[in-house]
C-alpha cells in the first residue's frame, strides 16, 4: 500500500513538472521574449551581458512608438543572437544625424536623447524610413552597430520579436519611454 502511494505521488509530481515545462515553452514562444545584450551598444540603459524580458504581444494591438526598446532578429545572421535597440525613426519620417544630434523631418530641434551614455558625434543620413519599417539606434551611440551601420538601415516590423519592459539580470529595471 505504501509503495503504491509513493508511486502515485511520484507520478503526480512528474505530471505537474511536465505541465509547468509545457506551459513555460508555450509562454516563451507566444507571449514572452527574452534576450541578452552581448555588446555595450545599449549602455547605460542595459549593461553588457544584461538579460532582458519583454512582450511578444505588445504590437498585436498597437504600433511601435519612438523610444521603445525592441528586440528584433539579427539582420546580419537571423540564426544568431537577436539585437536590442531603441526605435528612433518611424515610418515615413526623415531621420538625420548632424554633429551627433538626431533630427526628425528637418526639425530645428534635435530629439531629446538624455538617456544616451555620452555625447554623440558624427553625421549620417538623411534616411527616409519606409512604411512598415523603423530606424533604430543603440543608447551608446558611439559604440553601437545599429541602423547607421547596416546595408539596409531599416528594421521591418516583421522581424521585431517584441518590446522590452524590464531587465532581470544583473539589476532589475523597468524601461520607460523617454
Amino acid at each position: 500500500m505504501k509503495k503504491q502511494h509513493m508511486l502515485k505521488e511520484i507520478l503526480s509530481f512528474g505530471l505537474q513538472l511536465a505541465a509547468v515545462i509545457v506551459l513555460g515553452v508555450i509562454l516563451r514562444n507566444t507571449v514572452i521574449v527574452h534576450a541578452q545584450v552581448v555588446s555595450p551598444s545599449m549602455e547605460n540603459t542595459i549593461v553588457t551581458g544584461g538579460r532582458v524580458i519583454g512582450s511578444r504581444l505588445s504590437y498585436v494591438i498597437g504600433a511601435p512608438q519612438r523610444f521603445d526598446i525592441i528586440v528584433f532578429e539579427n539582420p546580419i545572421n537571423p540564426a544568431d543572437h537577436p539585437f536590442v535597440k531603441r526605435i528612433i525613426g518611424l515610418p515615413y519620417e526623415t531621420v538625420e544625424i548632424r554633429n551627433g544630434l538626431v533630427y526628425i523631418n528637418n526639425s530645428d530641434t534635435p530629439l531629446d536623447d538624455s538617456f544616451t551614455k555620452e555625447e554623440s558625434f558624427g553625421n549620417h543620413g538623411p534616411f527616409i524610413v519606409p512604411s512598415d519599417s523603423f530606424f533604430v539606434l543603440g543608447d551608446h551611440r558611439n559604440n553601437s552597430f545599429d541602423s547607421r551601420s547596416l546595408a539596409n538601415p531599416f528594421i521591418h516590423q516583421d522581424v521585431i520579436v517584441g518590446r522590452l519592459f524590464a531587465t532581470y539580470f544583473p539589476r532589475p529595471a523597468l524601461f520607460r519611454r523617454a
